[in-house]
């Protein structure tokens, strides 16, 4: 083991400029920092604990949404009242992810920047650009079942292995961050990036830069969320293909049921397991606005996102499996087939 120096931070400032000079890691619950230094992924000289500074915390904010402190636990967050009223599909995807122990471990900002589980990535015997750039990409001639269909590039196939983070995408979140030159906010689906030419780098995070917190904003009233996840065992397991859903209906129509169908309102749509980043859907979110809430359009629509995936050879098999998934949670969403999934106005009254 490389040795290394560890420091306690006392001051969020503070902690940003000694975490600015190479060679520094934030240390939070550490479920995954831990095991990269086990595995001799991650050599830092110095780790600095950010576990007692403020940052706990769940507010309301002015808009009608919430700020999330960075060091709120998954477990907590998942659980929290507020949470699972308003935004329901998080709290899903909060609970889909890891085991209960490592979710009462896992921070918000910490899951946001966990790392691919790409077994090349993890076995420093083999070429891996992320690990180590310009060795060159392992998966590409190798097993590629849990890589990207999506977004990758010649130097990463890659996926992002975050749950929660496709629920924020979809959730149109803000990232705040604190940096040597202040606080400022950075929009979730510009967060994380996809592989290009530096796949080394996950996020667009600064030197030091330190997360703070989430916002969510509000979600209009009567909004239908849901997250859905494939994954080869039910429990302890990344996923294959998620979908995390918001929509609003503009004429609800009967509901699918003895009437016309409703109408898509606004229609926001992240993927998960299908590459570097949370995929926000965006050709087919354009294309079911205003449009009838059929399988049929819901479908052509899906069609129209995926065109773009680029499969492997182990992993064509992620094209359907995200059509048919994203398929399922729409139209149960607009059919009220999932009435768990809408925002309960009585929960902005709790505590």
């Amino acid at each position: 083991m490389k040795p290394f120096e560890y420091e306690r931070a006392t001051d969020q400032a503070e902690a940003v400029a000694t975490a600015a000079s190479p060679g520094t890691r934030y240390l939070a619950g550490g479920t995954n920092l831990v095991d990269h230094l086990k595995l001799g992924i991650e050599l830092p000289d110095r780790l600095l604990d950010i576990t007692h500074l403020p940052l706990d915390g769940i507010e309301d904010l002015p808009d009608g949404g919430l700020r999330l402190g960075a060091m709120v636990r998954n477990s907590d967050l998942a659980a929290h009242p507020r949470v699972r009223g308003r935004y329901p599909v998080l709290s899903q995807a909060l609970l889909s992810g890891a085991s209960g122990q490592l979710r009462n471990a896992a921070t918000t900002g910490g899951n946001l920047l966990q790392r691919t589980r790409c077994v090349y990535f993890q076995d420093v015997t083999t070429p891996c650009n992320k690990r180590a750039p310009g060795s060159g990409c392992s998966a590409l001639e190798g097993y590629t079942r849990y890589h990207a269909i999506l977004g990758a590039s010649d130097e990463c196939v890659a996926v992002n292995p975050s749950d929660m983070s496709v629920a924020l995408a979809a959730l149109d979140a803000r990232v705040i961050v604190l940096g040597t030159d202040g606080e400022h906010g950075i929009d979730l689906t510009a967060f994380h990036r996809l592989p290009g030419d530096e796949p080394d780098r996950d996020t667009v995070l600064g030197p030091g830069e330190l997360i703070t917190a989430v916002d969510l904003p509000a979600l209009p009233p009567g909004a239908r969320t849901a997250y859905r996840k494939v994954r080869d065992r039910a429990s302890y397991a990344f996923a294959l293909v998620s979908v995390a859903a918001v929509i609003e209906l503009e004429d609800d129509g009967g509901s699918g049921t003895d009437g016309a169908p409703p109408t898509f309102g606004t229609v926001r749509l992240a993927l998960g397991g299908v590459a570097h980043k949370p995929w926000r859907a965006t050709l087919a979110e354009e294309a079911l606005r205003g449009a009838a809430a059929t399988e049929e359009n819901i479908r052509a629509a899906l069609d129209a996102e995926l065109k773009r995936a680029v499969p492997l050879r182990d992993n064509a098999f992620k094209i359907p499996m995200a059509r048919n998934t994203a398929t399922s949670v729409l139209r149960d969403l607009a059919t009220d087939a999932a009435p768990e999934n809408r925002e309960d106005p009585e929960d902005r009254k709790q505590p």
